[in-house]
Formats: C-alpha cells, sequence, structure tokens
C-alpha cells in the first residue's frame, strides 16, 4: 500500500473539518463565481466540484445538481437587490424616494457585480424564480405606490402608476447594466441623472398622451 504524504493527510483533515453548512456555503459561493463568469449553461457540476475539491456526489448530495445551486444563487442575489430597493423608500418625499431606491439598484451593481451579472442575463428556468424581468416588476411594483400618490395629487390617472413603475425601474435596471462594465461617471452622478429625466418628466406628464405623428396620419386619412 503506498505511503500517504502529509500534504494529502492535511487536506484529507481539512475537508472533514467542514461541516455540512460549510460545505454548501463553499460549493454555493464557487457555482455563483461560475454562473457570473460562464452563465448557467456554460458551468458544470464537474466545474464546480473540483473548484470545491470534492467529488460530483458530494454537489448532487447537497443540492440535486447544478440546477439547484443555480436556484439557490439566484434566489439569494434577489432578495439581497429587494432587499436593498425595499430599504431605500424611507425618504420623506417621492423624489427622494426615486433618488434612493436609483442609488440602491446602482450600488448593488456596484457591490455585488457578480450577482448582476447572474440576474441581468435572462435568468434561466432551472432556477424556478423567474427572470430578470420579473424581478423588475417585483422592483416596480414596491414603486407603484409612490408614483400613484404622485399621480393622485397631480390629477393623473392613478391607474397608470403601474406601468410607469415598470418604465421607470426598467429605465434605471437597463443603464445598470451598461454601467456595470464602464463603471463612470460615480454612480451618485449616474443616479442623478437619471433621476433627472425621470422626475423632470414625470413633473410634466401630459394628462392624456397622444403620438402626435399617428394623430398626424390619421388627420390625412
Amino acid at each position: 500500500m503506498a505511503a500517504v504524504s502529509g500534504s494529502e493527510k492535511g487536506t484529507r483533515s481539512r475537508r472533514k473539518r467542514m461541516t455540512g453548512r460549510q460545505r454548501r456555503e463553499q460549493l454555493l459561493d464557487i457555482g455563483r463565481e461560475l454562473f457570473a463568469e460562464r452563465g448557467f449553461d456554460a458551468t458544470s457540476v464537474e466545474e464546480i466540484a473540483a473548484r470545491a475539491g470534492v467529488s460530483k456526489p458530494v454537489v448532487y448530495e447537497h443540492f440535486g445538481g447544478k440546477e439547484g445551486v443555480y436556484a439557490v444563487v439566484v434566489d439569494r442575489e434577489m432578495q439581497i437587490l429587494l432587499g436593498m430597493v425595499g430599504d431605500s423608500l424611507n425618504a420623506d418625499t417621492p423624489r427622494g424616494k426615486i433618488e434612493n431606491a436609483a442609488l440602491a439598484l446602482l450600488r448593488y451593481v456596484e457591490e455585488c457585480s457578480q450577482g448582476f451579472r447572474i440576474l441581468a442575463r435572462d435568468s434561466h428556468a432551472a432556477s424556478g424564480t423567474g427572470s430578470f424581468a420579473s424581478l423588475i416588476s417585483d422592483i416596480a411594483t414596491q414603486v407603484e405606490h409612490i408614483l400613484a400618490e404622485e399621480f393622485s395629487s397631480r390629477g393623473y390617472d392613478p391607474k397608470l402608476a403601474p406601468m410607469y413603475a415598470q418604465s421607470l425601474v426598467g429605465m434605471v435596471a437597463l443603464t445598470g447594466q451598461w454601467w456595470l462594465e464602464v463603471r463612470k461617471p460615480k454612480r451618485e452622478v449616474v443616479a442623478a441623472h437619471l433621476v433627472n429625466l425621470a422626475w423632470n418628466g414625470l413633473s410634466n406628464l401630459e394628462p392624456k398622451p397622444r403620438l402626435d405623428h399617428i394623430q398626424h396620419k390619421r388627420g390625412d386619412a
């Protein structure tokens, strides 16, 4: 029988000392890195196991496969982002809340760039938590009541608030995808310009907007 080297004994002992919870967190951290780098389809159980220094059955034991790893990673990232946006809506004025929400989303992009890369891709059906669009919808739902109150005070139809909330949050999210790569200017500057566009547009809304070129075509018919 071949002798076991001291380094091999040390490796085995370190593995034995890792609890089930620690191993699970290790696999999630590694999966998060790989999904951010390569996406779901290009990541394999073999690669997750290799980086963790374990065999494939260990990954299957904890998560049932890479789908399980991905589902937990995506769910955690969605909860982090939703929590950050939700906590930001504590300003005293509607504009302040919009500013804080824009900053919160950009802060997530900056501080959790791996997570945002995962979410910004079309979330894989294996996640069981929906797509990036559904995440944007969840955030927009938190913004709806702000716009509904503002619409009511200005004489606009509050029933349109959900549509405007989707537009507003979608604008910030898409800008976040662009900013993730360029990282210029600073997030506070980006947020200020986003709110400038959104708020000054909202402050001058027409109660019943129409597309002028369509109206002209109808008049010429």
